[in-house]
């Protein structure tokens, strides 16, 4: 006799990659069920891409009152709103979480509020009950990490910022990956007196260097002072509110506000994943394989959870797959190689393929081609602000493995070039490409002088 269950498919987390895999699979055929404990959409829609990226797009503008001089424009005083950015944001987000859930109840998805927990390979607690399903998807992503020091309880993290009552005069950001360095433009940006403090002497580690390099001299230019080689050890809270950093150099910061942003942690804790046993790695992320099945074969994982690129078209990608394997024909498969991405920064950087670092470690023979100048709109507004544009080739083939840009709309432009690198094509391919003119892309296809090798 064939076991029945409640559901054909029970998600876990209603981030981009849980609803995506669950409204596929309700959309296949399969009854499909939903557990949110927080908010529909995950970290993108509700504190990372969407909410950050709006106020990117804020913070923007007081370079762009100040440009528009140059262009012949006469403005009167400017003034910045916080409540008024964070009233629209917010409101924003709601819609965003209406066509959520619009989207999963079409499907004929049933939405679940509560914290669910693993209770066995087909079962789950939530809200007192117990629900049976015959595969278990856990989409539950992470959550920033801020370590335990003196005074640590006066910080906030990248979820909180996006909800504070006012904008802070000073703000002490602490980390150098990309949401610290995002997040330093934003609050600069903004009129906020920016302090970066960043343990390692470069930032953005994981990204090619001359590019992070050069991004990290054009945000101090424009105003963003960078602490390298430098932690904090102690905060004390004053009585005024304000927060007293005490840095290992011996200095101090006094601050509004001070901002963690020092890497993020899987979100497995009480989820049950101890009592049935599933595998998790020290980072505790969770192992799976090729179909994202993980120990226990009726449950499986993806997005942030298993350790791949914690990039929401990553987890949207995994999600199609998931469904394409469980329900579908199961000819769709993933590739990790060649991601394009894109700090919004600011300047922006966007980068698809290898790094200069990891083609160095990987010994294979490169050319460089690369452009630095100034993009033709700062040729009046006063800016001084630099684009860098580089291209990394493999010297053996000549494809192109590696794009890098600094500038405006970087993230833009790399999106584009990124289908070229998929393909695999060639820099003879890339030169006989016209160019559109005038625009900072076209450099990509007009590099013509080597600029070194290694």
């Amino acid at each position: 006799m064939t076991e029945q269950y409640d559901y054909d498919l029970f998600v876990i987390g209603a981030g981009s990659g849980g609803v995506r895999a669950a409204r596929m699979a309700a959309t296949s055929g399969a009854k499909v069920a939903i557990a949110e404990e927080k908010y529909l959409g995950g970290t993108c829609v509700n504190v990372g891409c969407v909410p950050k990226k709006l106020m990117v797009y804020a913070s923007h503008y007081s370079d762009e009152f100040e440009e528009a001089k140059g262009f012949g424009w006469e403005l009167g005083e400017s003034r910045f709103n916080w409540s008024t950015l964070i009233d629209h944001k917010n409101k924003e987000i709601e819609r965003l979480n209406g066509i959520y859930k619009q989207l999963l109840e079409n499907a004929g998805v049933n939405i679940i509020f509560g914290r669910a927990r693993l209770v066995s390979a087909n079962s789950i607690e939530l809200n007192n009950k117990i629900i049976t399903a015959k595969k278990i998807l856990i989409t539950v992503g992470a959550t920033p990490s801020v370590p335990e020091f003196p005074g640590s309880e006066h910080v906030i993290s990248s979820d909180q910022v996006f909800f504070l009552d006012k904008l802070p005069e000073t703000i002490v950001i602490v980390g150098g990956g990309y949401i610290a360095v995002e997040f330093a433009g934003i609050m600069n940006g903004l009129g906020v007196d920016t302090h970066l403090v960043y343990r390692g002497d470069k930032l953005l580690k994981n990204f090619d260097q001359p590019s992070a390099q050069f991004a990290a001299n054009e945000m101090q230019k424009k105003g963003v002072n960078i602490h390298y080689s430098t932690n904090i050890t102690s905060i004390e809270k004053q009585t005024n509110s304000d927060l007293v950093c005490q840095l290992d150099t011996g200095e101090t910061l006094c601050a509004d506000q001070v901002m963690y942003a020092t890497g993020r942690k899987s979100l497995t804790t009480d989820l049950g994943i101890e009592k049935v046993g599933l595998n998790t790695r020290n980072n505790a992320t969770i192992e799976t394989n090729d179909q994202f099945q993980t120990s226990i074969p009726s449950i499986y994982a993806l997005g942030d959870v298993i350790g791949t690129p914690e990039l929401t078209p990553v987890a949207t990608a995994q999600a199609m797959v998931f469904v394409n394997q469980q329900y579908g024909d199961g000819s769709k498969s993933i590739s990790y190689d060649n991601i394009p991405t894109a700090i919004f920064s600011q300047p922006n950087i966007g980068t698809v393929g290898l790094s200069e670092e990891a083609l160095k470690a990987k010994g294979t023979p490169i050319d460089v081609y690369q452009s630095e100048f100034k993009h033709l709109k700062h040729t009046l507004s006063g800016s001084e602000e630099r684009v860098l544009m580089r291209m990394l080739i493999e010297k053996d083939t000549q494809k192109v493995v590696g794009m890098h840009m600094v500038g405006p709309d970087a993230g833009e432009l790399i999106q584009g070039f990124a289908v070229a690198v998929k393909a695999e094509l060639t820099k003879d391919q890339f030169d006989a490409t016209i160019g559109i003119h005038p625009t900072m892309a076209e450099e990509f296809v007009t590099l013509r002088e080597l600029s070194y090798s290694f």
